[in-house]
């Protein structure tokens, strides 16, 4: 039995008590099958206790020769299959592990497979802006449509125009009400929220909207490919406020490194972080660690380990599983996404 009137986090919706556990009757394309790949087993676990069902059981080998092998433990056949596997390091090993699962279950007779990745990577490659370069993301969405995949769902795209490069039908999710709901439950008082960069404006005047705090945007310079950045100065006014920092993904910690220095220095008070995707590459981790934040809030759509949450005491990690949960029990029933955010 679902408990009425308790928002679902992550999104604008409260679902009615319901008798029953609708993920094992079946939608529109037979019973909700649950997988969890190897980047995605903490969050599948959750995802499958959200439905009150268990994730389907597969056996994966990796032979001297770095080949994987896969096989399921349990029939397919006629249902509805949902992959969770974020792109987190081993990125490829990850990402061919991905592909390996969509042709197994393809083989199998799958009545529909829907691709869960949280964290969708090379998104950052989604244009050719510069000679004699690919296009990395359109080829990451080709390849999951070669192997199989009928469907697919992401969290918070780098680049909005990716969505473009898939040709199957998916849902480009956000983790922006998750994280916005847990600041505006601490009350802040004073605060401004500030863009890490000029790219990120858009989605940052949505923070301040819904937060009812003035907007900051900060200047940078990013140079060469190795995502060496350096802040110039900061459109708006923060001394003497409450800044929230906000962004889609922290990488090296470089920027935002850079972005504390700056705010600091122009007299800001209690700092504090809000992104979706932690990646934590490089010196990452060791730069937050000594960085004066009061709270780091991010999401589990990239795996952490302990080591990492246990050096970053002052990290908040928010679940996307009920979002991800209600998606998947709307994808199978053919429901509107779009209600559980009042679109």
């Amino acid at each position: 039995m679902r408990i009425p009137n308790i928002k679902i986090p992550g999104t604008k919706y409260s679902p009615e008590a319901k008798e029953g556990d609708n993920s094992k009757r079946g939608g529109y394309y037979g019973r909700i099958m649950l997988i969890a790949g190897s980047a995605g087993q903490a969050l599948g676990s959750e995802i499958a206790n959200h439905l009150n069902m268990k994730c389907g059981e597969y056996e994966r080998t990796t032979f001297p020769n770095e080949n994987i092998f896969i096989r399921l433990n349990e029939s397919v056949r006629g249902q509805d299959v949902y992959i969770i596997q974020s792109m987190s390091t081993p990125l490829h090993e990850n990402i061919f592990e991905l592909l390996i699962l969509i042709d197994t279950i393809k083989r199998d007779s799958a009545a529909r497979i829907n691709v869960i990745v949280p964290y969708l990577a090379y998104g950052r490659s989604d244009k050719k802006d510069q000679p004699r370069v690919g296009i990395a993301a359109r080829m990451i969405a080709n390849m999951l449509e070669v192997a199989g995949a009928n469907r697919y769902m992401t969290i918070d795209l780098h680049s909005g125009q990716i969505q473009g490069f898939f040709d199957i039908a998916g849902d480009a999710l956000t983790a922006f009400h998750l994280l916005s709901d847990h600041v505006a439950d601490q009350h802040i008082e004073n605060l401004v929220t500030v863009s890490t960069d000029l790219g990120f404006a858009k989605k940052a005047r949505n923070w301040a909207e819904k937060l009812q705090t003035p907007l900051a945007i900060i200047e940078k310079r990013r140079t060469g490919n190795d995502a060496t950045s350096e802040a110039l100065s900061i459109i708006g006014e923060v001394r003497d406020k409450n800044v929230l920092l906000v962004d889609d993904e922290v990488l090296t910690a470089g920027s935002i490194t850079n972005a504390v220095e700056l705010v600091r220095k122009e007299g800001a008070r209690d700092v504090y972080l809000a992104f979706t995707h932690a990646l934590f590459a490089g010196k990452a981790v060791d730069r937050l660690a000594v960085l004066d934040i009061k709270e780091i809030i991010t999401t589990n759509t990239i795996p952490l380990s302990d080591e990492k949450r246990a050096r970053l005491p002052r990290m908040t990690v928010l679940s996307v599983a009920p979002l991800l949960g209600e998606v998947i029990l709307r994808a199978n029933q053919g429901r509107s996404v779009g209600e559980l955010f009042h679109e």
